[in-house]
């Protein structure tokens, strides 16, 4: 049996850590490639993307809001 440990759930609110305006995303799938490399699709508004955990943060970082003004 494959048992699979991902740091996030479908429908957690999420932030990606390399956008500038730290727009809230919702995780709408998770996929398994190879490896066992978990990827997970980030939906804003009608924008869906994939990203890997390392890319992902439950926690916005203000001080990339507060630079990019």
């Amino acid at each position: 049996m494959m048992v699979i440990e991902n740091r996030f759930e479908i429908g957690e609110m999420i932030y990606l850590k390399h956008d500038p305006e730290q727009k809230e995303r919702l995780i709408t799938q998770i996929s398994i490639g190879g490896n066992n490399a978990l990827r997970y699709c980030a939906s804003c508004g009608t924008t869906e993307t994939w990203h890997y955990d390392m890319e992902l943060s439950k926690e916005k970082d203000q001080i990339k809001t507060f630079n990019d003004r």
